[in-house]
């Protein structure tokens, strides 16, 4: 286990959060370009290294655990309302019960986030996760003030999330070496799953009447390149 890679999950999960007291100074548009970069990455990581290794070294069934995994998602969705993905929805959450579903959902999510790092591809795939956690805390941060947490509560909540992708990365790495190590790459393929419908919907959702402005396509394009150069070398 690399202390570094923990360092790097925690601490973008808890600034992205505390960022939302900056809010007036962020651009919304920039958010949205971090979305496109992180997406266009994840997404490129997953194909080029998640997938081939968890296929070479898993069974012939290896793929319904991929597609369970991107399920698995969709449902956590349904109590996040995407805050995954950066969106905030404070109208949405204000109908359900909060902060516990919303929370639950997130660090579900996170923990099974940090379990492939203890892949080959670990390396790149944790800056395209401490990347991708930036927008999500800082939705997470916006709909935790509207609902009127804040304080010493707000901040317990941010750094729960934090140390949720962290805990998952510890929790692989002895699993690789344990006794559940047989369990490891159907839960690989849960998390590809996972990484597949995120990243997907991230692109998807980055552009407007299915255009991309020239700004998202370059960000996309960034992000395909960064993680093909981290695949080539």
């Amino acid at each position: 286990m690399e202390i570094w890679k923990v360092i790097v999950l925690f601490s973008s999960a808890l600034l992205g959060g505390l960022t939302v007291f900056l809010s007036k100074q962020i651009s919304a548009n920039g958010l949205k370009l971090i979305l496109s970069f992180s997406g266009a990455y994840l997404f490129a990581i997953t194909v080029l290294h998640l997938i081939p290794e968890v296929y070479l070294g898993g069974t012939a069934s290896i793929g319904l655990y991929i597609l369970g995994g991107f399920v698995f998602q969709i449902i956590l969705e349904q109590f996040s309302e995407g805050i995954e993905h950066g969106h905030i929805h404070v109208h949405a959450h204000a109908q359900k019960a909060f902060p516990l579903g919303v929370i639950l959902s997130l660090c579900i999510h996170a923990f099974f986030e940090g379990i492939p790092l203890v892949s080959g591809g670990g390396n790149e795939l944790v800056f395209s996760i401490a990347l991708h956690h930036l927008p999500a805390a800082f939705a997470l941060g916006t709909v935790l003030l509207h609902h009127k947490i804040s304080g010493y509560r707000l901040l317990a909540y941010l750094i729960l999330f934090a140390l949720m992708s962290p805990l998952g990365y510890l929790v692989g790495a002895q699993a690789q070496s344990g006794s559940i190590s047989a369990w490891i790459q159907p839960i690989m393929a849960v998390v590809i799953g996972m990484f597949l419908h995120i990243s997907t919907t991230i692109l998807f959702e980055s552009s407007v009447d299915h255009r991309f402005n020239f700004k998202k396509m370059l960000a996309v394009l960034l992000g395909l390149a960064g993680a093909i150069l981290g695949f080539s070398l």
